[in-house]
């Protein structure tokens, strides 16, 4: 196990938040050398030194020096970034788990609104921590194009610590992980661990959804509780082949174009108003109303033009797409205004909901709204249409009480 040279894993320098970089180098005696630099050490120096020392004896460690450079890291991150290095020394496949909240292990509602998914660099924990405030539908934590190369293996524990430890609140828990057969590594880091959806980067055949769902069911713990899929579409095979993903497999929910590589794979230039992209864009969207999924639109780039964001999402929504990704959380509330529910929409679930309330008063087993029967997934639905609209300032909070 002995290591010739020190290893490191996690990130320092002046502009480093909320992180850490961990050095390791096993040694045959001279026991535990810990060094620690830290701008916080008189307060939270020795809890640091505690978590090492525990991480050291979970690994079985004597003889060994450890560096410690903190940025002021909590300790789901000191924790991922020493596994982390001490893995890659030793070649240990064992999990050193900090105890997840409850919550974050239950998975999410097949049918709810995935209006917004903010994306999050899967190695800059500062930007985990207070995601949730701006209340995207979705948080990706991203493990595939916003992680260098040669730090993939340490985001992974971060994601995983991240996905285990924090509250996003109501934020559906999001991953995008590398490309097939590559991302299929990442799975055991996030599986167990409470992430309700998989982003499947370039895909581009049913098959990549089966390898996906194939090594889920291998390493699951939980075989009741659903992951779903959302792959992402970027490059021409991948559009030909949409309704192919679509309907792969009854977990995936949704499939999301990206036209950053898309145009590239065309060997054209993404331009703002999106006549190159008009037919792939047409394509998923009809593929997804023929599998019954959400059309996801890809991110819009300019986070200074809020109105050039309105008009896509405008366009976005006149074409089939029900939500887009953003790269900064200035464009969410935006995205959830123009692709929230319509007068009109509004006004049939206020209905729906009426009627459904009525149904309720009187003890009747079924709902009915005029001649027509309403199913229990329409009335879930109206209600998570009119929590969107009261959410979203469309609607008051106190809509019943006002019609009366």
């Amino acid at each position: 196990m002995d290591s010739k040279e020190m290893l490191f894993c996690g990130n320092s320098g002046p502009k480093v938040r909320s992180d850490c970089r961990i050095g390791f180098l096993t040694t045959k005696e001279g026991g535990r050398k810990i060094d620690l630099k830290s701008k916080v050490k008189v307060m939270f120096g020795e809890e640091i030194l505690r978590l090492a020392n525990e991480v050291l004896d979970f690994y079985n460690i004597e003889h060994c020096e450890m560096q410690i450079e903190d940025s002021g890291a909590l300790n789901f991150v000191l924790a991922a970034r020493m596994e982390a290095v001490i893995r890659k020394a030793s070649g240990s496949e064992q999990e050193f788990l900090l105890p997840a909240l409850e919550k974050n292990l239950k998975e999410s509602p097949k049918d709810r609104f995935r209006f917004s998914r903010l994306y999050l660099p899967g190695n800059t924990p500062h930007l985990f921590i207070n995601a949730s405030i701006h209340n995207p539908d979705g948080l990706i934590l991203d493990l595939e194009d916003a992680v260098a190369y040669d730090k993939k293996y340490e985001a992974s524990f971060i994601v995983r610590n991240a996905l285990r430890i924090i509250d996003y609140g109501d934020a559906e828990r999001m991953v995008r992980i590398n490309q097939i057969p590559r991302g299929l590594d990442d799975l055991p880091f996030i599986v167990n661990h409470g992430v309700n959806l998989i982003l499947v980067p370039k895909c581009e055949s049913a098959d990549q959804i089966k390898a996906v769902n194939d090594k889920i069911a291998e390493i699951s713990e939980n075989k009741d509780r659903k992951i779903w899929l959302m792959p992402i579409i970027e490059s021409a095979l991948g559009v030909m082949k949409a309704y192919e993903i679509a309907s792969a497999a009854d977990n995936v929910v949704a499939l999301a174009i990206g036209l950053e590589d898309y145009t590239a794979d065309m060997g054209i230039q993404r331009t703002r108003e999106g006549k190159e992209s008009f037919f792939a864009r047409n394509m998923l969207t009809m593929a997804c109303k023929a599998a019954g999924i959400q059309a996801i639109d890809s991110v819009y780039s300019d986070v200074d033009d809020s109105e050039g964001l309105i008009n896509a999402i405008k366009e976005s929504k006149s074409i089939g797409f029900t939500g887009m990704g953003c790269i900064h959380p200035r464009q969410i509330r935006l995205i959830h205004e123009y692709y929230g529910p319509e007068e009109a929409e509004i006004e049939k679930s206020k209905k729906i909901v009426r009627a459904f309330d009525d149904a309720t008063a009187k003890g009747l087993g079924v709902v009915s709204l005029g001649s027509k029967m309403i199913d229990p997934p329409v009335v879930k639905r109206a209600l998570t249409t009119i929590d969107i609209a009261i959410s979203t300032g469309k609607l008051s909070s106190n809509w019943k009480e006002e019609a009366e």
